[in-house]
């Protein structure tokens, strides 16, 4: 069993939609970067519904989604897992990410996209309840993970449910 740390938001300001996954995998973990396995599609996805380029460097994939008001982050902050897998992840040492503070300054915030069913699932057992009432209007909705071990569903599946997050306007609920 191994502990792990998240990494910082990706963030600004002025973003307005918030995209969370679990915990970044080994390979993340490795380059320092969100979604680094070449074998996962969020980037491809980004691309493909915010015209970012997945070949693009890192820092400036990073700072476009900020420029399309998209901030990117984990729900936890660390936690022990045997491997990159969400289901590796051991629930008692689940110690999420500060988002009463983050949603404090981040006041833009009007949207929250989990990548995946795991990021959902943690961060309604294990954020919403410390939440102070007013963070309890910010719409949520679960995407598909982008993760290769959800290989059930096509990338073009994936990249129809992911335009919500490409959409200009916020909606009022998800």
């Amino acid at each position: 069993m191994t502990q792990v740390h998240s990494f910082p938001p990706v963030t600004d300001k002025s973003v307005t939609k918030l995209i969370l996954g679990s915990m970044p995998g080994k390979a993340s973990l490795a380059a320092n970067q969100y979604y680094a396995h070449p074998q996962n599609v969020f980037w491809s996805v980004i691309e493909t519904v915010m015209s970012v380029g997945s070949e693009l460097p890192y820092a400036t994939r990073c700072k476009e989604l900020t420029r399309h008001k998209v901030a990117l982050w984990d729900v936890l902050k660390a936690c022990t897992r045997t491997g990159s897998l969400d289901s590796d992840i051991v629930e008692s040492s689940i110690v999420p990410n500060d988002f009463e503070n983050f949603l404090r300054s981040h006041s833009r915030i009007r949207a929250i996209y989990f990548n995946g069913a795991k990021a959902e699932h943690i961060y309604i057992r294990h954020v919403i309840p410390n939440l102070s009432n007013a963070f309890a209007g910010i719409a949520m909705r679960r995407l598909p993970s982008t993760s290769p071990a959800n290989a059930s569903i096509s990338l073009a599946d994936k990249v129809t449910q992911w335009k919500v997050v490409g959409n200009e306007a916020l909606p009022k609920s998800l």
